[in-house]
């Protein structure tokens, strides 16, 4: 008897419906599994021939053949064990239910019968529902990321015993499904905050300026000025998470099986890899590609301190997901994309013993190993950060003053998100949602300058040799703090601090 029963493989964040086509006939007992498929999958016919036994059914001593179709996709991970197992019963007359056109099966089988977690759950059944399947079978334990999808019934089940039971109308299972509302009220109180920090005003307000327009910033200064403090707390001033980007953040931490309490993401990621990471676990690869880093910071803020520390070929290949918002892996077998639309804060000594023009230390390096340390920093990296900004040691006074009342993430937070309210609104159909995606044409239409800037840029641009390309950072940074000025047109004051953000790569990288 034949039976077909559907399933998903991913490719990258995509799913591909995959048939799982069962024929059992007279013959030598044995079972051939064709169309494509890896090693993990070929595996599966012990897991599932173990699992259907020892779940009380009996497994046919029959020929049984069992084609993934398509047959020119290439299939691989262990998910596709419950849609053989289901296959391979129905095709024995085990199920009263044949008609599985609108419904698909996911989850791989242990030995005794009972279905376990898999990773990719929650792009695997947002892909399904985009392909028109209605009901989607999944591991009990995947319940709480996929529970927020609507539009397709998500049915958990924690044992094949179970499933079969279910498709005989034996037993009921309901739909699960969460009510999700991303608000601060659900999220757990962060304990860092912008009010923790003493004095440094100077990079509170460059840190609130990258917040309000998503820009890259690079932070220079010697050891304990507050660099990694300030950076860590970057992510409490962004704005908040909407729900789709939640949806696509949480996809990509379900493919990678980082998922906290399985459930959906509500936070803003913060990533801060070792200086010793790889070209491939920074934009994502390996034999079976993953997301990397500038991944698994979508939507986020990926942080790289003591930046010359990590390997110059290491940074170049930030370069292009800096600029794309997406990161490409080609492989032999298939090319997969991941999105990768992060903010980028990097922090650095000015020297290798951090004391360059410090006034409390004297610097012990030769001028040698200052121009091999920030040789490290190419020209065109530097060019990608927006904001550069150099900080230095924070006084005693600022420390011990009593009198002095730090602003708190909140308040700057109401900021940024009124500042990023602008922006979504005015560049609304245009699929950009902060100042830092402008491309060149939208920087002529929304960043122009009076007569008085245009004198005050030109001046900057003779005098610090700028690039084209540090030009136009300097008018979307500019665009950026006219917003948080709660004006509509870019003003000389405004131009004048943006260019300030932009001068220390000709202090430093002469």
């Amino acid at each position: 008897m034949l039976s077909k029963v559907k399933t998903c493989v991913l490719q990258g964040l995509d799913g591909y419906i995959v048939d799982v086509e069962t024929d059992i006939s007279n013959g030598l007992p044995c079972m051939n599994l064709v169309g494509l498929a890896d090693i993990s999958i070929k595996e599966s016919k012990e897991r599932v021939r173990t699992a259907i036994k020892n779940s009380g059914f009996d497994f046919p001593l029959s020929r049984i053949t069992i084609n993934l179709a398509p047959a020119n996709l290439k299939k691989e991970g262990s998910q596709l064990d419950l849609a053989i197992a289901v296959g391979i019963l129905s095709a024995n007359d085990k199920i009263k239910e044949q008609n599985f056109d609108k419904t698909a099966f996911i989850g791989e089988l242990s030995l005794d019968g009972n279905i376990n977690r898999i990773e990719g759950a929650l792009p695997i059944v947002i892909s399904l529902k985009e392909l028109e399947i209605e009901r989607v079978i999944i591991p009990f334990e995947n319940k709480d990321e996929c529970g927020i999808i609507e539009g397709v019934e998500v049915i958990p089940v924690k044992s094949l015993e179970e499933l079969i039971l279910y498709l005989n109308n034996d037993f009921e299972i309901i739909p699960y499904q969460i009510d999700i509302n991303i608000n601060e009220a659900s999220i757990k109180e962060n304990l860092k905050d912008f009010s923790d920090i003493k004095g440094q005003h100077s990079l509170k307000r460059a840190m609130e300026v990258a917040a309000a327009g998503g820009h890259n910033i690079l932070i220079i200064g010697p050891p304990g000025s507050g660099k990694t403090m300030v950076a860590r707390r970057l992510p409490t001033i962004l704005p908040s998470l909407s729900f789709n980007e939640s949806l696509e953040i949480t996809k990509i931490y379900s493919i990678v099986g980082l998922l906290e309490d399985n459930s959906l993401i509500k936070k803003r990621p913060f990533r801060s890899p070792h200086h010793t990471v790889s070209s491939a676990s920074l934009v994502g690869g390996g034999r079976k590609p993953k997301p990397g880093e500038v991944s698994l910071s979508h939507y986020g803020v990926l942080f790289l301190d003591e930046l010359p520390e990590f390997k110059k070929q290491v940074l170049e290949v930030l370069r292009q997901p800096m600029e794309d918002g997406h990161v490409t892996i080609s492989r032999v077998n298939a090319s997969l994309s991941y999105p990768s639309d992060f903010m980028l804060v990097a922090s650095m000594n000015p020297c290798p013993c951090g004391y360059l023009g410090d006034a409390t230390h004297e610097c012990t390096c030769s001028q040698g190993s200052i121009d091999r340390y920030l040789g490290k920093v190419s020209g065109p990296l530097l060019d990608r950060m927006d904001i550069h900004i150099e900080v230095t040691p924070v006084k005693y006074e600022d420390l011990q003053s009593k009198n002095i009342k730090e602003e708190t993430s909140k308040v700057i937070k109401e900021r940024v998100e009124s500042a990023r309210k602008k922006q979504i609104d005015r560049y609304k159909g245009k699929h950009i949602y902060s100042n830092s995606k402008l491309s060149p044409k939208l920087i002529k239409k929304y960043c122009d300058i009076n007569k008085e800037g245009q004198d005050l840029l030109e001046n900057a641009f003779k005098t610090l040799n700028f690039s084209a390309r540090a030009y136009n950072k300097i008018l979307k940074v500019a665009r950026t703090i006219a917003d948080l000025d709660n004006k509509e047109f870019i003003e000389s004051h405004h131009l004048a601090e943006a260019i300030q953000y932009r001068s220390l790569d000709r202090k430093f990288w002469r």
